[in-house]
């Protein structure tokens, strides 16, 4: 590590450590990463590559907390869409979006509760969840169904529900992202969205689900790469404005910003990393360790720091309250973590149980969606949400555990402009953003016309739902969604009573 001696890294150094958290590929702990823990670095993340399963997860946290019992580990679980710890089969709960839909608080807060005992289980101190942004953009590229809907009041009551939940499950929440991303038309992964809005509608719609949050307890809020012009020029995560507004709102608990790697704002991770800090915030993400070399980032952004610490840009005395609240954050942790920890597969299906009831209800169809074998899939999404990062293919796998259970052979994935389409049997079109102009909204007409019969499953927001004859509404992509479709649509008769 940088600047360290036997007795430690210097007090510039160490007031940068205490400010980041760090990634690493794999699931063993790099020695850098093990100097960093040692030293008194914040937090880590956690990505997929680190979480193939869960006692391989569960046996990480368990080592990075041995080295360090105060470091916090997070992970960014929402469910539905974005998984990490079941990226490899698709997320057990169906996302914020279905719930919304369902606009049932009691189960929002089953499926938060059964989250958050999961996410105790494998030794996760923080989960970067809820999203709290109203999905008041239907063409905004990275929210859609990870938000819980477009009205603020519903968002609110669901995301007040959701943290109780974790809470109650044994995982802190941390609600994002700040001051609200669901009416931007840019992705901050590749850009910089403007939130082009007066302070009065932003106070009262995109604010008020945090401000409800804060009042549940909410223990961490992640800031956007979101630019309000009427606030200034710079995005929230690098703006001071943003932990002003929050601490006057009589927010008390951790900001940590978005990834500083994201293009929104832009190549230098140094640069970015000491103007967070001084805009307050208290813990900085870096960036996903796939994105980048690990590492080397995270040097970046220490070195910056010191330099910043040393040179009197950052003020040494001022980062007290942030040390402060990051070890108010890490003294809840050690309390939630002598709580008795259940099972991982006992936690796992409950988390099941509380997805599979919830996604089913949330079903909406129009006509009679029923498929009969041999069955045609036909994937018409093109734009990936980048927020999801590595997922499975939950759709297809749904489908074919249930034509295997009607002993059918697996659905065959067919081109839209296949030649035999006409006459592969039950056609089911999968779709997200069908807008008539758009090229997934043209191929949808284009297949409609040869296949009129063709059952429609959107993943996507209810506001673009393409009007067809036989469409079901599933509001995402996780493997809860795509099982109830299935279920749905492939019903497996009855034994006869003997």
């Amino acid at each position: 590590m940088p600047g360290t001696s036997d007795d430690g890294p210097p007090d510039a150094t160490r007031a940068g450590l205490r400010r980041l958290l760090a990634s690493f590929p794999g699931t063993t702990v790099p020695p850098w990463v093990r100097q960093a823990l040692l030293d008194g670095v914040g937090g880590v993340v956690l990505f997929a590559e680190n979480t193939p399963d869960l006692i391989t997860t569960r046996r990480l946290c368990d080592e990075l907390h041995a080295i360090a019992p105060d470091v916090l580990i997070m992970v960014d679980e929402e469910g539905g869409d974005v998984s990490r710890l079941e990226a490899v089969t698709g997320s057990s709960i169906p996302g914020n979006a279905a719930l919304g839909v369902l606009d049932d608080v009691a189960t929002t807060g089953r499926v938060g509760r059964a989250l958050g005992a999961l996410l105790h289980a494998v030794g996760i101190d923080i989960d970067l969840a809820p999203c709290l942004d109203v999905a008041s953009q239907p063409r905004n590229p990275v929210i859609g169904t990870r938000s819980f809907g477009a009205d603020a009041q519903l968002v609110a009551r669901h995301g007040d529900a959701f943290v109780r939940g974790m809470a109650e499950g044994g995982v802190a929440a941390c609600a994002k992202h700040y001051p609200g991303h669901g009416a931007t038309e840019v992705d901050s992964h590749a850009g910089l969205p403007v939130l082009d809005v007066g302070l009065a509608e932003l106070e009262a719609r995109d604010g008020l689900p945090f401000r409800t949050a804060v009042a549940a307890g909410l223990e961490a809020v992640m800031t956007a790469h979101v630019v309000v012009p009427e606030l200034g020029p710079d995005p929230a995560s690098l703006s001071a404005w943003s932990s002003q507004r929050l601490r006057t709102d009589g927010f008390d608990g951790l900001i940590i910003t978005d990834a500083l790697g994201m293009r929104a704002v832009g190549d230098d991770l140094g640069r970015a990393a000491v103007a967070a800090v001084a805009a307050g915030a208290d813990l900085l993400c870096l960036d996903a360790p796939h994105e980048r070399d690990a590492e080397l980032a995270f040097r970046q952004a220490l070195d910056a720091l010191t330099a910043a610490f040393a040179d009197g840009t950052l003020d040494l005395a001022a980062t007290a309250e942030a040390d402060r609240r990051v070890a108010v954050a890490a003294a809840a942790a050690r309390r939630r973590r002598k709580q008795p920890r259940v099972d991982v597969d006992t936690a796992l299906t409950a988390l099941a149980e509380a997805g599979r009831d919830a996604a089913r209800r949330a079903l909406r169809t129009t006509g009679s969606p029923v498929l009969m074998p041999p069955v045609a899939l036909v994937d018409l999404r093109g734009r990936q949400n980048l927020a999801a990062g590595r997922t499975t293919s939950a759709f297809q796998s749904a489908l074919d555990d249930r034509l295997r259970r009607l002993g059918e052979p697996p659905a065959r994935r067919l081109d839209p402009a296949a030649d035999d389409l006409d006459r592969a049997g039950a056609v089911l079109v999968l779709t997200r953003e069908p807008y008539p102009e758009a090229a997934e909204g043209r191929a949808l007409a284009a297949l409609l016309e040869r296949c009129p019969s063709a059952v429609v499953v959107h993943t996507g927001l209810p506001a673009v739902a393409p009007h067809v004859p036989t469409r079901v509404d599933c509001h995402g992509v996780g493997r809860a969604n795509a099982e109830a479709v299935a279920e749905l649509l492939l019903p497996v008769p009855a034994e006869p009573s003997r």
